[in-house]
């Protein structure tokens, strides 16, 4: 299971994701939201750290010799 900071820092990362792609999330309910809406962001925010972990592994690909 996830330490409290971990979970912070992705609850964060939601609500950036929302603000960045418009989806007016609130703290607390959100059953006013269409599962388009919340599935654009956990797609959203899949998709970013996706790249970002293959952007770390080519990184530390770059120092293998």
């Amino acid at each position: 299971m996830a330490d409290r900071s971990t979970k912070k820092s992705l609850e964060r990362f939601k609500y950036e994701v929302a603000d960045e792609l418009g989806v007016p999330l609130s703290n607390g309910y959100n059953g006013d939201l269409t599962a388009k809406q919340n599935g654009s962001i956990g797609g959203y925010m899949v998709k970013k750290m996706i790249e970002a972990q293959e952007r770390q592994m080519a990184g530390k690909g770059e120092n293998i010799q």
